[in-house]
């Protein structure tokens, strides 16, 4: 009797049911879940139910005689849909609107970084939203060079290229560059405009005899200067009649304001650059602004419609108020975050260079760093990194993050596109006994993207026995009995040392394994490694072996290493070097 058109359509549906089953179990599909899945498609067979299961008992049967590699083939050919992952779209998190943007006629963001050090995570929220803001609003992005500290805030020509390149490879390229050590003059001409018109003076008062005064609220006796001595006694800084320490400009303010840090607040003072060069202006300068002076100056010039910052930076918007208001200037929106801090990292600049300089930090790489250059070897994606700076957002709330919740963004965007990958810490063996022929795994190269291929790994037996390699962490688990080695068959455990295991050849079924609860564990052939060195994030360095078919990873990609954590290939060669990530 020939079976009829829905007798061949049942059958394809439960062939293509069952194909995915076993694309999903390593090969093997399982009977109870194909039968299931077709109950729920067609609920009309519950009727046929003793027939259909016989049926769906052949095809798994047949199915699961025939390779994964060649499983997956057929998918490719006749249902390619099996092998396109699901893609959840998830609502992305947005930041919250800019105030009084309707004043203006385009936004205005900067980010100011002063290049004595290289950028850490604790630099991002400043980078990240402030260009964020910039690009919702179709606006413009200003990257500003604070460099006009040359004695204590000593910058550095290689860190701003290194700050370009952190902030380029961040994702944030800015409009317009400006750097102050370029604008000095600018910065004198308003020094002047107010020196003339008496909103500032040039005191000459040693600084613990101001501080007592002003704790006081009392003025000292050069404040009330006529403005023309004032201009002389500036002249006398410029020329170097005056000396460093010898003079500061003070721009007015309210002696009774209730901030002592705001009362006359200081603007220029003089450093000798005979003896601390600029690496840039060289000697050229010998007075030079403070940082609200020339960050109020230049926020104006440079047409910022939104200041961006942390709350630590609230006294400098009270002192550049009093300058704006000097000048004739309308102040910029100013948006004050909380304070962020990050579990178990480091952020001070200061700890970083002189880490890096005694020889504590191998570099402003190293792995126990948190600067953008040791994330990005690490393998931390940029995206992850702004994903959760808006997260964040600017709140005012004071927040404390932890590196996990870095790692959960980075684990979404990494985890689709890193291959798989053995690899054995620390390795033990495993002697297999009753092995009667070869095993050949097809393992996927990603579960999810089976249409990427598979690693082919092989397992020979010479007089019935085989030799494998399990990492050491693994061999209190042969102490439970059965355990699936993956991709491969089941195993029962007869001895384990700190050493070794001695197994015997169990069953081959996946299905088997999962009715018994055995741990599942990965592995390598005996003599099918290349040597592998790991390096933590607690600059700690791990030593192993990979499988060989890692020599085809570039330097520079994400892998997962199976059951060991999200991995950055660094070198590779007679030895693979990777740096970890996370799990």
């Amino acid at each position: 009797m020939n079976p009829t058109d829905a007798d061949l359509e049942l059958k394809e549906l439960i062939q293509k049911i069952a194909l995915a089953n076993a694309i999903a179990h390593e090969g093997r599909a399982q009977q109870k879940p194909v039968l299931g899945k077709l109950l729920n498609e067609k609920p009309e067979l519950k009727n046929r139910v003793l027939e259909v299961a016989l049926l769906v008992n052949d095809v798994v049967g047949e199915l699961n005689t025939v390779p994964l590699d060649q499983q997956i083939e057929t998918a490719k050919r006749k249902w390619p849909e099996l092998l396109a992952k699901e893609k959840r779209v998830e609502e992305r998190k947005l930041l919250p609107p800019l105030p009084n943007v309707e004043w203006y006629s385009r936004v205005v963001t900067r980010y100011a970084p002063n290049p004595d050090c290289v950028l850490h995570l604790g630099s991002a929220r400043a980078i990240i939203l402030c260009h964020e803001y910039a690009r919702v609003y179709n606006g413009h992005f200003i990257l500003r060079f604070e460099d006009t500290d040359p004695r204590l805030k000593k910058s550095s020509l290689a860190f701003f290229d290194l700050i370009r390149k952190d902030i380029e490879w961040l994702g944030c390229k800015w409009d317009e560059e400006c750097i102050q050590s370029d604008r000095i003059e600018i910065y004198y001409r308003y020094a002047e405009q107010l020196l003339r018109k008496g909103h500032a003076y040039v005191c000459t008062c040693k600084r613990e005899d101001f501080r007592e005064r002003v704790s006081r609220k009392e003025p000292c006796s050069c404040r009330s200067l006529r403005p023309e001595l004032q201009l002389n006694r500036w002249e006398a800084m410029l020329s170097g009649e005056l000396g460093e320490g010898e003079a500061v400009v003070r721009v007015r303010t309210h002696l009774d304001h209730p901030n002592p840090a705001i009362r006359d607040w200081p603007a220029f003072r003089i450093i000798d650059t005979k003896k601390h060069p600029h690496p840039r202006v060289g000697d050229r300068y010998r007075v030079w602004p403070l940082f609200a002076f020339a960050n109020g100056v230049d926020d104006h010039l440079n047409g910022v419609t939104h200041i961006i910052r942390g709350k630590e930076h609230l006294t400098n918007q009270a002192r550049q108020e009093y300058l704006y208001r000097y000048l004739g200037w309308e102040y910029p929106e100013a948006i004050h975050y909380g304070r962020l801090k990050i579990v178990g990292a480091s952020l001070s600049k200061s700890k970083i260079l002189r880490g890096v300089q005694d020889g504590t930090y191998k570099g402003w790489d190293d792995p126990r760093l948190a600067t953008f250059l040791a994330l990005k070897r690490r393998g931390i994606r940029p995206a992850s990194i702004r994903q959760l700076i808006v997260d964040i957002g600017p709140s005012p709330v004071d927040i404390t993050v932890s590196w996990e919740n870095l790692y959960a963004h980075n684990r979404k965007m990494i985890d689709r596109i890193a291959d798989r990958y053995f690899f054995v810490q620390d390795p033990k063996t495993l002697v297999i006994k009753d092995m009667r022929r070869e095993f050949t795994a097809h393992v996927p190269l990603h579960p999810d993207y089976l249409e990427r291929g598979t690693r082919t790994l092989s397992v020979k037996p010479e007089k019935g026995e085989a030799r494998l390699l399990i990492s050491s962490r693994d061999l209190a688990l042969f102490k439970k009995g059965i355990v699936r080695l993956m991709g491969l068959f089941n195993v029962r455990a007869e001895t384990v040392t700190e050493e070794e295991v001695v197994a015997v050849y169990h069953s081959e079924p996946y299905r088997e394994a999962r009715r018994l609860g055995a741990p599942l564990i990965h592995w390598l052939p005996s003599a099918g490694g290349v040597r592998c060195e790991t390096v933590m994030p607690d600059g700690s360095v791990g030593h192993g072996l990979a499988e060989s078919n890692v020599l085809r990873v570039a330097a520079g990609q994400v892998v997962q290493f199976e059951r060991f954590g999200f991995v950055r290939i660094d070198q590779v060669g007679q030895e693979v070097v990777a740096f970890y990530a996370h799990k």
